[in-house]
């Protein structure tokens, strides 16, 4: 299974490899049983004195295996062949099962290991899922770390029954305990503070002790990146606070655009921005929700940034760049069915589909690929489109136009989506010439009508335009002396990742004119 110039990585790979590793597997009868059997083999082959693969395991799940270090019991286990974009999950359970220590802060390992309770999840995934290694990561980290916690990653096109009976209807879906722990992409930090209750006051407490900033950004996608980076280069205070980094990036598969890297997948490009952050000297706050922003109270004083959590952040002065999110078409049994048959990722969720039929709303861009690729996935995808024609470009319109399975209407209206209480089973639309009421019995709808810019947390304290965006000047001005919009936030036309990251440096410059022009506030 593994070819060549993957098992030469591998072997270099497992050089790092300090401890013993055992591979125990459970089989059936099944294709991918042998298929795992020999995917286990080749890699136990490859470092036949570090690691040995076992098949006589007795978990109930097959077929399955799981990564522990020889003698002990670990949590870690692969309800999948994990290839695609879990390979690297496998990777990393295996490095660190084998003793080799997690790029993670010590004062997060010492959280995991002292969580106190029996933790069993399970994570539903597919391997053409580019948000859910991220998930899988994690929690194989945990279990690696805490005896207490025990994780399976569980590919959905295997266990297509349990898929059905729990009606999962995208990924990642996450069981703790048997009961629904989370739905979509999370991160380390946001699974611990689910479990650990105490985790946000503590982190409060150690945020509010900061000293105050020259620049702090809010907001860590391409434009708070770019503004971070040009902030440290100039030599003053420089914090980032963000939900996640990465922004939108990490929610887009292929990346063809960015000039002089020809190619790209989202999550890569996140992971390249956050590196290129970690070169400078710049505060990173990560997985933090800003509620509010406080203007400073005269010229020159600090600006105050409130996070969810209770904390408070001051600065001279402020960039935002928290970017946008998928648009809702806002109808009847949209956030019913979520996850339940309404989705926003094709990429992720399409192969939960397979071979059923499904509806995507929009026929923009985002919308015509997503039905280009549906298509090639599903037994049939209607593409509903509201305005006259379809507003993609005519290249993309031509390759929807040749496949056999598509089914476009436009000047349609959507108006409800439907279930049976369970899961989607229709969508409802209305023709915007004729007036007609049509009904489409389908098991999927994935909306791809644009964005929405993250900016509630602004209205009163910025001008912001009727869609929401932060109005900005050429240099990035807000309405507010000191505070700065950069990205897909603001008002600056055409919402591109390159664009993002020249707001995000153009903003950075013109906080920085302002620091030398403006009396720092009395100590």
């Amino acid at each position: 299974m593994l070819d060549d110039s993957i098992k030469t990585q591998l072997q270099a790979y497992f050089e790092r490899i300090t401890q013993p590793i055992e591979l125990i597997a459970s089989l059936d009868d099944r294709p991918a049983s042998a298929e795992m059997r020999d995917l286990l083999s080749e890699i136990a082959a490859i470092a036949p004195a570090k690691i040995t693969a076992r098949f006589d395991g007795q978990d109930a799940r097959r077929p399955s295996f799981q990564i522990t270090r020889a003698g002990a019991d670990m949590g870690m286990r692969f309800a999948a062949i994990p290839m695609g974009h879990e390979f690297t999950s496998l990777l990393l359970a295996l490095l660190w099962a084998g003793g080799h220590p997690p790029k993670v802060e010590a004062d997060v390992i010492e959280q995991i290991q002292a969580i106190e309770g029996d933790f069993v999840f399970e994570t539903y995934m597919s391997l053409t899922c580019h948000n859910c290694p991220d998930v899988v990561q994690a929690l194989n980290l945990m279990a690696m770390l805490n005896p207490r916690i025990r994780h399976v990653a569980i590919d959905g096109g295997l266990f297509q029954q349990e898929i059905e009976e729990r009606q999962i209807m995208g990924v990642p879906a996450v069981y703790l305990n048997g009961q629904m722990f989370s739905s979509g992409r999370m991160e380390l930090p946001e699974i611990l503070a689910k479990i650990d209750t105490g985790a946000a006051a503590r982190d409060a407490a150690k945020l509010s002790t900061k000293a105050p900033f020259d620049v702090l950004v809010v907001g860590a996608g391409p434009a708070g990146a770019a503004a971070a980076i040009y902030a440290a280069r100039k030599g003053i205070r420089t914090g980032i606070v963000a939900e996640r980094f990465g922004g939108q990036t990490l929610d887009t598969l292929g990346i063809e655009n960015f000039i002089s890297v020809p190619e790209t997948e989202g999550p890569k490009f996140a992971a390249a921005l956050e590196a290129h952050v970690r070169v400078y000297d710049v505060d990173i706050m990560a997985n933090q929700k800003v509620d509010q922003l406080v203007p400073a109270a005269q010229p020159g004083g600090y600006a105050t940034v409130k996070l969810s959590n209770g904390a408070e952040l001051k600065s001279r002065t402020v960039i935002v760049a928290t970017g946008a999110r998928w648009r809702n078409v806002n109808v009847p049994g949209e956030q019913a069915y979520k996850t339940k048959g309404v989705a926003y990722c094709p990429h992720c969720d399409g192969p939960l589909f397979k071979g059923k039929r499904v509806a995507v709303i929009g026929g923009g861009n985002s919308g015509v690929e997503a039905a280009i690729d549906l298509a090639g996935v599903v037994a049939h995808v209607t593409l509903v489109e509201f305005a006259d024609q379809l507003k993609a470009d005519a290249v993309l319109v031509n390759k929807l136009k040749s496949l056999p399975n598509v089914e476009i209407h436009v000047s349609a209206q959507t108006t409800e989506i439907t279930g049976d209480g369970q899961k989607v089973n229709g969508l409802k639309y209305k023709d915007r010439v004729s007036g007609e009421e049509h009904t489409v019995a389908l098991e999927g709808v994935f909306v791809q009508i644009g964005l929405v810019p993250n900016s509630e947390f602004l209205k009163g304290t910025l001008e912001l335009s009727k869609f929401g965006e932060i109005v900005v000047d050429a240099k990035c001005h807000t309405s507010v002396p000191g505070v700065y919009g950069a990205g897909d936030v603001t008002t600056v036309p055409y919402k591109q990742i390159i664009i993002a990251t020249g707001e995000g440096a153009k903003a950075a410059l013109s906080a920085f004119d302002h620091l030398i022009r403006t009396p720092a506030p009395q100590a």
